[in-house]
């Protein structure tokens, strides 16, 4: 059974299309959103399990996945460096560094009071944010249908979120431990305090929906190079892991203390190596759909298919975890399915064309 698309086209606009598909067969779409939540979700299983053991592993589990990426770029997208680059290089530069100063500035928020009910909000606006960059930038507008189901994704994934939060920190007794000093001459109850880190909170957001706009007007100007943007983007920022490598190389050392996991034909395995491999590997598959969804689709798209993988991640914690699922979380549910069906728009009652 073949897949049909809605395309949405108003003749006296440009950019109310969904996917593009001049290359690309209409199956390909549905397969790479069904990669993206099959790799990006296992990849959630293997870092589950490999923090449970060792906690404080991030920096070795980041750099193997950065590192595994850019090999497999240099080898087989690169050809060992006889494949030139089709973008410039000081495109990919200005690309990494919208995705750091993102990274930094949302983290960095919390060391203005910020309440973690309110970070998690802005985190969950990633769909608001792109359809106002998307406005603002290309100048692109949407019928009304999509600002509703944007609007009912973005409050589902809020009442999820903030729910689960509730249950945690109802089954955890409060503790008191250090927090990060302000910066100085800031006072963390100050109004004005609160108002500068969300300040930084907004123009977080602002900078990773603007990443989004940018990698889709890279592709529409250079073509569609997805897997050497892949590629230069997890090369760059390599050398940013040296100061992290006494930390990388301890818990390397814990790895390979683990217990051994018999592992044909290679013999016995330390089983958190065994654990780390898988997550790279699920890690890449994930990534570089991410990646190919992006040189097809507008970044609203992909935003959006990125929050549902999110919020998929979400309920599969709830039933891994055995954690209640409550009201709120049914309120949420339900609101995600309708925002996402609004906006799929899979009955074509929304549609100014033919199906194609």
């Amino acid at each position: 059974m073949y897949f049909s698309f809605v395309v949405q086209v108003n003749s006296e606009r440009k950019g109310h299309w969904n996917c593009q598909q001049e290359e690309y067969t209409v199956m390909n779409i549905p397969l790479i959103i069904f990669l993206v939540m099959l790799g990006c979700c296992s990849n959630v299983i293997f870092l589950e399990c490999l923090t449970k053991v060792h906690p404080g592993c991030g920096n070795l589990v980041t750099f193997s996945q950065f590192l595994f990426i850019a090999l497999h770029g240099f080898i087989f997208t690169m050809r060992c460096g006889k494949e030139q680059s089709k973008i410039p290089l000081r495109e990919y530069i200005i690309m990494v560094c919208l995705f750091f100063g993102s990274s930094v500035l949302n983290n960095y928020a919390l060391n203005f009071g910020i309440p973690m009910p309110l970070h998690m909000i802005f985190k969950s606006g990633s769909l608001v944010a792109n359809l106002f960059m998307g406005m603002v930038v290309l100048r692109r507008f949407y019928p009304r249908h999509k600002y509703a189901a944007v609007a009912l994704v973005t409050v589902g994934i809020i009442l999820s979120t903030i729910a689960s939060q509730s249950v945690k920190s109802a089954e955890k007794p409060a503790v008191e431990g250090p927090t990060k000093a302000p910066p100085s001459g800031l006072d963390r109850s100050s109004p004005a305090t609160l108002a500068l880190g969300v300040a930084i909170l907004t123009a977080a957001l602002l900078l990773a929906a603007r990443l989004g706009i940018f990698q889709e007007v890279l592709y529409r100007d250079y073509g569609r190079h997805s897997q050497q943007a892949l590629f230069i983007t997890h090369t760059l920022p390599l050398p940013l892991f040296v100061p992290l490598l006494p930390d990388i190389y301890h818990h390397a050392q814990l790895f390979s203390q683990s217990e051994p996991v018999l592992l044909a034909p290679f013999g016995a395995v330390p089983k958190l190596w065994l654990l780390l491999g898988c997550n790279v590997v699920t890690q890449y598959l994930c990534i570089s759909m991410v990646f190919r969804l992006t040189e097809q689709c507008t970044s609203l798209v992909v935003t959006l298919v990125v929050t549902l993988r999110k919020f998929a991640s979400l309920l599969f914690s709830i039933w891994y975890f055995s954690n209640p699922f409550v009201a709120q979380h049914w309120l949420g549910a339900a609101l995600v399915l309708a925002g996402t069906l609004l906006f799929t728009d899979p009955c074509g009652m929304f549609a100014v064309q033919t199906i194609i």
